[in-house]
């Protein structure tokens, strides 16, 4: 085992000694034997099986059948969710010839931060995350279920249901993906016609082409953002089956692996065989899989607050330190754009997840010794990938020895021969704040920006300003009151055409902010997640148009260069919003109000008592 995975894993597991062990005694406390739905009084049972089919009210009457819930985030707006429309009855099907019954226990809301990115919407974006979890806890308040096929892929749905499932983690829950659409466009391509329309070269007639030429059919975004780290994730941490992420939707393999995923989650419910509650998968062990996954890979900086926010459902404490030391020990083995000019699809045809876990664990760099919805060898099950059963009976998926090689040394490498020492990801400290800055996709030469600030509010004051010609020169862009507290912490993407064409023209550019800029974090240096946040006093509050701050990515710093003290300067007063009234948004005021900050995970949800000391990052 990698010394520094296992040190980081045993400080976690030290720091989390009270509160996992008041978790695990709260899980065990709610767990019981046979259907759950014993306990309930005729008319429950009788109300939550009056809709049924005779055959399942039958079984469900009878309490002999295990009972599935289904909790899902179909919408056909959204490609990544589109397809869950005939997941309900492959599964209802597969559940039948398993010997349980399925039920549709509740829909979750699933929005999109491609089409809110730089709109008022996106300042509900990341407490949806939480919305969703609030949502799915509704879905199985029921007590009808004894076990949880969780439906989603995107940003914030995938860590909600999560989040959500840890809450339940008496419940065996598994998680069932839709799959990435077929490659269009390349994303170089796209990101260039971007930054030509943001530059004025080309109107949006050709911008509209460029993008409905790269989002274009059912499934995920091929680019490696949040969505597909998501898929990572749940896969190397033990919470969906072997090579699930990445087969395309609406195929023959992808339908088999759903219907594999109900047979497996009947299995592993407590009227099978290998009775596995979420709360047994999702340990310290597993927090860290996930960590490290993060960095091999080059995932969603969003992952900094997610991962933090579903470790705490579980009683674990982490912090960026954490982070900050498993990228430090963990290489860069995948170029998958914005990191590398390949997607998902790529990446899956070049060994995928099974090459990419294969090799971390032949490095000492997972803990493989952890429990799985998969069952089996622990992490080894997940070395293998599935191919449909030509003869479809008993089981609809096999599953073969994935490949020990890469298939393409442009996409995914080796840890001995890696495409960076580190993971890319660093942790910065200084009298601006503490925050994360992704340098993956960032090209060395500008890891060190030290320039003027020009202090905005708003990102489209900075569009404002580069219309009219005034950021033809070295800056950093400081954007202040982008926390969760002041509008809900949006990605600010729209950004990122106009810092990478100035990057382009030899400016020394950068960003810092208490805001985000997720899984499409790209070539400019972005300090971002910056806390304490503006609306609290952080000292991003205090920095001034023309202060020189200095983004120094390879010493994890973030400063001003001031001969007064900054403390002892007035923080700005966020503006008034004049948009919180549109789009619903003033109802999340109560939300706002009480988030926490990036580093303990942005979340607005209640603590149990077990957590009380969880908000403290820094345990």
């Amino acid at each position: 085992m990698n010394p520094t995975i296992k040190k980081v894993t045993d400080r976690i597991i030290e720091r989390s000694k009270k509160t996992r062990a008041a978790y695990l005694r709260d899980c065990e406390q709610n767990m019981r034997p046979g259907p759950r739905r014993k306990r309930l009084s005729e008319g429950n049972v009788a109300h939550a099986s009056a809709a049924c089919p005779v055959l399942e009210k039958t079984e469900i009457l009878g309490a002999k059948w295990a009972n599935i819930g289904i909790v899902t985030a179909y919408n056909d707006m959204l490609s990544a969710h589109q397809p869950f429309e005939t997941f309900p009855s492959i599964i209802k099907h597969a559940a039948r010839r398993a010997g349980a019954t399925a039920q549709v226990a509740g829909g979750v809301p699933a929005m999109c931060d491609g089409v809110t990115q730089g709109q008022d919407g996106m300042e509900l974006s990341l407490f949806s995350r939480d919305v969703i979890a609030y949502s799915t806890a509704i879905a199985l308040s029921h007590d009808m279920f004894d076990g949880v096929m969780h439906l989603g892929v995107c940003d914030k749905i995938v860590p909600g249901l999560l989040i959500a499932a840890l809450r339940y983690g008496y419940l065996p829950h598994i998680f069932a993906p839709a799959g990435p659409m077929p490659s269009g466009i390349t994303n170089p391509e796209k990101a260039k016609v971007r930054q030509l329309f943001a530059e004025g070269k080309v109107g949006r007639e050709e911008l509209l082409a460029a993008e409905s030429a790269s989002y274009h059919a059912p499934g995920t975004c091929t680019f490696y953002g949040t969505a597909n780290t998501n898929q990572m994730l749940m896969e190397i941490m033990g919470m969906q089956l072997p090579g699930a992420s990445f087969v395309h939707p609406n195929t023959p393999l992808r339908d088999a692996i759903t219907a594999q995923t109900t047979r497996r989650l009947v299995a592993i419910t407590n009227m099978g065989e290998e009775f596995t509650p979420a709360c047994n998968i999702i340990d310290e062990k597993a927090i860290v899989n996930g960590l490290v996954g993060l960095m091999a890979t080059g995932g969603s900086t969003n992952l900094t607050i997610h991962l933090s926010a579903i470790a705490r459902s579980a009683g674990i404490i982490i912090n960026w330190d954490d982070y900050a030391e498993v990228s430090h020990a963990v290489p860069l083995i995948c170029k998958i754009y914005p990191n590398g000019i390949s997607d998902v699809n790529h990446f899956h045809a070049a060994g995928g997840m099974a090459y990419l876990v294969n090799e971390l664990i032949e490095a000492g760099l997972l803990n493989t010794d952890v429990t799985t919805v998969a069952g089996g060898d622990g992490l080894h099950e997940y070395t293998r990938e599935p191919i449909k059963n030509a003869h479809a009976d008993p089981d609809p998926v096999v599953y073969r020895q994935g490949p020990k090689e890469s298939l393409n040394h442009e996409i995914v490498s080796s840890v001995d021969k890696p495409f960076r020492k580190d993971g890319g990801l660093r942790l910065l400290e200084g009298n601006i704040g503490r925050g994360v800055i992704k340098i993956s996709a960032v090209e060395e030469e500008h890891h060190l920006v030290e320039a003027p600030a020009i202090v905005i509010c708003n990102q489209n004051e900075l569009v404002k300003m580069h219309k009219a010609g005034e950021l033809e020169r070295d800056f950093v862009a400081v954007l202040q009151f982008q926390g969760p507290a002041a509008n809900g912490m949006p990605e600010l993407h729209k950004l990122t055409p106009i810092l990478g064409a100035l990057q382009d023209k030899g400016f020394n550019v950068a960003l810092v902010t208490d805001g985000r800029m997720s899984g499409a974090s790209g070539k400019v240096p972005s300090a971002i997640h910056i806390h304490p946040e503006a609306l609290h006093g952080g000292p991003i509050s205090k920095v001034r148009t023309g202060d020189i701050v200095r983004l120094d990515a390879a010493n994890g710093k973030v400063e001003v260069i001031t001969e007064d003290n900054l403390r002892d300067r007035e923080p700005a007063i966020m503006p008034k919003a004049e948009n919180l009234s549109g789009l619903g948004m003033n109802m999340f005021e109560p939300m706002r109000s009480r988030a926490d900050n990036a580093e303990a995970g942005a979340s607005v949800l209640g603590d149990p008592h077990w957590a009380q000391n969880l908000r403290n990052p820094n345990g």
